[in-house]
């Protein structure tokens, strides 16, 4: 399932989504947002990706989605949507541009290990509202396999069993004994990631500015390679 389709509601218009089903009170999706799609496919995910930065600036993300919407045809859609001297557009894409790079460096970043269950499940606590949009990445990396992305700073979980299209819910309050059992059966699959990582690193070649710039410290606690046992 890819971003639109979990943006939306069975036999509901993308204009009607509303992200706030995903995450209650913080997020709400933009009016017009199909009209947009038919005019710059690239304007829509722009839009979708700068309203999950949760940052203030729906002002401009309306000013943004009018000024495509007022364009002629995809052509000009497509120069409103990428004309960064207009404050308005510059602010949208600046915003949609951090969300598109947590995106592309959870796909790679995340590390999974099954529980007690046999649910392969990584946790994370990204800076911006992105679990939506790993959904269609996950399910085609795993296939039937059952899988859970947890989403720890905002208590969310995107999961998926036997293949079947991704779901966002809230998680109750942690458990703490539940975490410790998930704790103990992960302990031998992050030797296995530690494993991994000594065996194609190269330390001749270690370069710690560029691991940072890969791989900020913020992401290290999840990163069994990065935590010594």
């Amino acid at each position: 399932m890819g971003q639109m389709e979990l943006f939306e509601e069975t036999g509901t218009a993308p204009e009607d989504t509303n992200l706030a089903s995903y995450l209650p009170g913080e997020f709400d999706a933009p009016p017009g947002l199909s009209e947009i799609y038919e005019l710059s496919v690239d304007a829509y995910y722009a839009v979708i990706h700068a309203t999950m930065s949760g940052l203030p600036i729906k002002k401009e993300i309306y000013r943004f989605i009018e000024k495509i919407r007022k364009a002629g045809n995809r052509d000009e859609a497509a120069r409103a949507a990428s004309d960064r001297g207009d404050g308005d557009v510059l602010t949208v894409l600046k915003a949609a541009y951090k969300v598109t790079v947590e995106i592309h460096r959870l796909t790679g970043l995340l590390r999974f290990s099954p529980d007690l269950e046999g649910v392969y499940i990584a946790r994370c606590s990204p800076d911006y509202f992105i679990l939506p949009a790993l959904a269609e990445h996950f399910a085609l990396r795993f296939g039937q396999t059952p899988w859970a992305i947890i989403d720890e700073k905002r208590n969310l979980r995107l999961h998926s069993e036997n293949g079947d299209p991704a779901a966002l819910i809230a998680l109750p309050p942690s458990d703490p004994h539940a975490a410790t059992i998930e704790k103990e059966t992960g302990d031998s699959w992050e030797e296995l990631w530690r494993l991994y990582h000594r065996s194609v690193n190269n330390e001749a070649r270690k370069n710690p500015h560029l691991q940072r710039q890969l791989m900020p410290e913020r992401y290290h606690k999840y990163l069994p390679e990065m935590n010594k046992p």
